[in-house]
């Protein structure tokens, strides 16, 4: 396998790398340990998404998926068809509906003759938003406990829309538990060695429950949301902390909290006016100096330009640093900021792909500056890449590809001015900007068949062939 471009034997000992040595020389028989024969595979550091709904992942593999439906009536016409296979859940929901560019807008009415005497519930592909039958509106209000304000259309947005979801995301623990390791198999089969969970029911227990219980495939760093953030400071949990008994691979990872909609549900908050926030200026800047004041590095969602603003804003009165989760439309002005208060721009580059059309019509003249990649590069910014998955697949090489290539499906590229360069995008996408593997390093490697940092395009990218995958040495997937 090569490391640098030479063939290499390359020795693990105690979850480290303790020696690279040139092809042939390390005797195998020196060793009690595995040996993996992998000439011409290509040796680097583990991959990592920054930005996940690992609960919500799990379960969306198994929903109904209607991503690839244009209109409210295809939407519907696909429910239809598989509630008349027979559904044995007490609800059918369905995944991925995108109605910014619909023709004719939701009518509550198609999903009621979709499935009749069935409660019917489809997420948005961003969470936003939930499309409900009438059964589904009544069964839903008993779930999450309250009145739901829900239009003819049967759309619920934003808080109402998480609510929602949390509540459909109640099953047992044993049949989470086990999508959940389902889909980290799914997940190291892509190379990736960890994730930030950012499900919005705090995870740290479930995860450590998870990994007492034999799923141990992927590091994970769970962040809490406001809602939990005292029962978090309560416990003492920090940012980084490893949790007992979990091998070092569950930690404390940061607090999350949502500024705006989004752009797929019309409610990023705009410099015009328009959209959602979440909280008003002096109860986000609160929430985020507590935060701090207790240890854990702030997270903050945030779309729309002025979102993105309000969110530096607050990172500078605080004096933290941390990440602000999407950054998807910047003011000029903000592109420098990321940079000089020293806060990390987590993005997704796929979700420039899946929304570039809805973009151009909701941003109009305005889409030079959204998902400005290169332009944060350029200022200096750091750049952590992501899926934000379920939203966009829980695949690094799409996220890369996407960033590397702005384009998809044999179309011009979107803005090519923000494109990232191969290299740029791989340091986004692993440990501490990690490129190659060295001597002394955590063996969480990925194998491939290629070097990914010679892809001629996005294509090749989005197709790159993994190996194996190994936390520490010990392989958490292997395809030779």
């Amino acid at each position: 396998m090569g490391t640098s471009g030479a063939p290499s034997d390359v020795l693990v000992v105690d979850g480290r790398v303790a020696t690279i040595a040139p092809a042939g020389t390390l005797d195998p028989s020196d060793a009690d340990s595995e040996v993996v024969e992998a000439s011409g595979a290509w040796l680097g550091p583990g991959l990592v998404d920054h930005h996940v709904h690992f609960d919500q992942w799990a379960l969306v593999r198994r929903r109904v998926d209607v991503s690839e439906q244009h209109t409210a009536e295809d939407t519907a016409a696909a429910v239809a068809a598989v509630a008349r296979t027979g559904v044995s859940d007490r609800v059918l929901v369905g995944h991925g509906f995108r109605d910014a560019l619909w023709p004719r807008p939701a009518r509550r009415a198609l999903l009621d003759g979709a499935a009749p005497g069935l409660p019917v519930v489809v997420i948005s592909a961003d969470l936003h938003a939930v499309w409900c039958n009438t059964l589904a509106l009544a069964a839903v209000e008993q779930l999450v406990g309250r009145r739901l304000q829900a239009a003819d259309d049967g759309i619920l947005r934003e808080q109402d829309a998480f609510d929602v979801t949390a509540a459909l995301s109640r099953v047992p623990d044993d049949v989470l538990d086990a999508y959940a390791a389902d889909a980290v198999e799914a997940a190291a089969a892509r190379g990736v060695t960890r994730v930030t969970d950012l499900e919005m029911v705090f995870g740290i227990d479930r995860w450590t429950r998870r990994v007492h219980a034999g799923t141990d495939g992927l590091r994970v760093d769970s962040g809490v949301y406001p809602d939990e953030l005292d029962a978090a400071v309560a416990r003492g949990l920090r940012t980084g902390d490893v949790m007992p008994g979990t091998r070092g691979l569950v930690r404390m990872g940061p607090f999350k909290v949502i500024t705006d909609g989004s752009l797929g549900t019309r409610t990023a908050a705009m410099t015009d006016g328009s959209g959602v926030l979440a909280y008003a200026v002096e109860d986000l800047e609160a929430m985020v100096r507590r935060a701090v004041d207790a240890g854990l590095v702030p997270a903050v969602h945030a779309i729309g330009d002025r979102a993105n603003t309000i969110a530096l804003d607050v990172f500078e009165a605080v004096g933290a640093r941390g990440s602000i989760e999407h950054a998807q439309l910047l003011v000029d002005a903000d592109v420098e900021r990321f940079a000089r208060l020293g806060v990390v721009a987590s993005v997704q580059p796929e979700h420039a792909m899946d929304d570039r059309d809805i973009a151009d019509r909701y941003w109009a003249g305005e889409t030079h500056r959204a998902f400005p990649l290169a332009s944060l590069h350029r200022a200096g910014a750091a750049l952590w890449l992501g899926s934000d998955a379920p939203v966009a697949p829980l695949d690094p090489w799409v996220a890369m590809a996407a960033a590397v290539g702005r384009d998809r499906d044999g179309r011009e590229p979107w803005h090519p001015s923000e494109r990232l360069d191969v290299l740029t995008a791989w340091r986004g996408s692993t440990e501490g900007g990690r490129v190659g593997v060295s001597v002394g390093d955590v063996a969480d490697v990925v194998l491939l068949a290629e070097d990914p940092l010679a892809a001629a395009s996005s294509g090749a990218l989005r197709s790159a062939r993994v190996l194996g995958t190994a936390i520490e040495g010990r392989f958490t997937h292997l395809d030779l």
